[in-house]
């Protein structure tokens, strides 16, 4: 629900490093594996898509990091 919020409704916004507008990451069309890694529960984005989406999405704070440190704890990620 607080990527929703955080969406709103755009579809894309402006890549930090180009300057361009791009979509957001789709994970319907799009494989995940060409778009993002995960370093230390940390998400690296690898394409203008990726960069876009974990900004606008806030995939990197404080509180995703530690979900995903806890679920790879946990043996769920």
């Amino acid at each position: 629900m607080r990527c929703n919020r955080n969406k709103g409704p755009n579809v894309g916004s402006f890549d930090p490093e180009t300057g361009k507008l791009v979509p957001f990451y789709n994970p319907r069309k799009q494989n995940w594996d060409e778009h993002f890694k995960i370093k230390d529960a940390i998400i690296i984005p690898l394409t203008p898509e990726a960069r876009v989406t974990v900004m606008i999405f806030r995939l990197n704070n404080e509180d995703r990091i530690t979900e995903r440190k806890c679920m790879k704890e946990a043996g769920l990620l």
